[in-house]
């Protein structure tokens, strides 16, 4: 019984992987997948095998990476009785097996050059010799081939042969990370959450908001195959019940080996720019209040060192020529220099006046001189 494989995912970024993949499924032509560790390389060309005219064949999934080097090609091309030392009997090879099918090279970017040569000629014509023969075997398998690595930069530094990179990229399919697709992590998340329950008989209580607002805010770099594990580990050590975010950063620290990221992870960032500039419109509505409040306190009640700002930043702000547009980072400096003003300092209430952590803060002012 034919395995049915989904992309899941409703982001833009899967929605065109998904359009695309349903184009070129049904034809026999070979194509180069491009994506991060985790990212579902295997998944992508299982779907593009079960939506083509060779479902009915097998699909022979390779990991280049995974065998010796010594080995590759007799894994590949098979071998004859005696061919080398352990050959007690001759063994078809994954192409042979995938023949009317499709063959799936994982980690292309591993396989050395020598086997590189013979993997070309296969290609060009489906032919090929076993380890130890003369005599020319035909396959009819579909190429699929898939890697992690900048293989612009493997052809230029000869660690990749240029003919062989170029026939492989027929098509080109590029899997998106999963930090990039947004509301496709609550998605996956779901949906690994009814496999788990299924197959641990755990009835799930299920995440508290801000424990979804934790996955959607960690970057992943392990990508969906850290996402799946993580889930089915929270499931079964926590017995189902309710995960809070500090439960769940708990699991994400142990695992983690970029802890640092939990709390500020790279993918905040524009969102954390976006909220400085929406918070920086309302503020400059309001500076001449403020000002007028914060000279006000300094003369009628003089406050202590500890609680004054720093003046500089409002001295060293010029205020801008008419018509002048200003660049983004002196929006933003000056934005931080008010609100730091307007409240006192006190950088937990600016940090909530802009919207931003109170880590994010700190940086920016260190950034900028504050």
């Amino acid at each position: 019984m034919k395995r049915e494989i989904s992309i899941d995912g409703q982001s833009p970024l899967i929605s065109q992987l998904k359009q695309l993949a349903l184009k070129v499924a049904d034809t026999d032509i070979t194509v180069l997948i491009i994506g991060e560790t985790g990212s579902g390389k295997e998944v992508l060309a299982r779907f593009l095998h079960n939506h083509s005219r060779r479902s009915g064949g097998s699909f022979i999934p390779v990991n280049c990476g995974a065998i010796p080097a010594g080995i590759l090609e007799a894994e590949l091309f098979g071998h004859e009785k005696g061919a080398f030392t352990g050959a007690v009997q001759s063994r078809k090879g994954y192409f042979e097996s995938a023949d009317r099918g499709t063959i799936f090279l994982d980690e292309i970017g591993e396989m050395p050059l020598e086997t590189q040569v013979k993997f070309l000629r296969v290609i060009e014509t489906g032919e090929f010799q076993r380890v130890g023969s003369s005599e020319t075997i035909y396959s009819d398998a579909r190429i699929i081939a898939a890697t992690n690595k900048n293989m612009n930069q493997a052809v230029a530094e000869k660690n990749f042969r240029e003919d062989l990179f170029y026939r492989l990229r027929s098509v080109e399919l590029q899997i998106p990370p999963l930090r990039e697709r947004g509301r496709d992590v609550l998605l996956l998340t779901e949906n690994f959450v009814h496999e788990f329950e299924t197959k641990h008989k755990i009835a799930f209580e299920g995440f508290s908001p801000d424990a979804a607002e934790v996955l959607m805010r960690y970057p992943w770099p392990g990508n969906v195959r850290e996402l799946r594990n993580l889930i089915e580990s929270v499931l079964v050590l926590e017995k189902g019940n309710y995960i809070t975010p500090e439960l769940l950063e708990k699991h994400l620290v142990q695992r983690s080996r970029y802890k640092s990221l939990i709390h500020d992870p790279v993918r905040s960032e524009k969102n954390e720019l976006h909220a400085i500039y929406s918070g920086m419109i309302q503020l400059r509505q309001e500076i001449g209040e403020i000002r007028q409040l914060l000279q006000h306190l300094i003369q009628s009640r003089p406050l202590t060192p500890m609680l004054l700002p720093d003046p500089s930043p409002l001295q060293a702000v010029e205020e801008p020529k008419p018509d002048t547009p200003l660049p983004l980072d002196e929006i933003e400096k000056r934005s931080i220099a008010e609100a730091l003003a307007s409240c006192l300092g006190n950088k937990r209430k600016t940090a909530s006046a802009l919207g931003i952590t109170e880590r994010t803060l700190y940086r920016k002012i260190k950034a900028y001189g504050l």
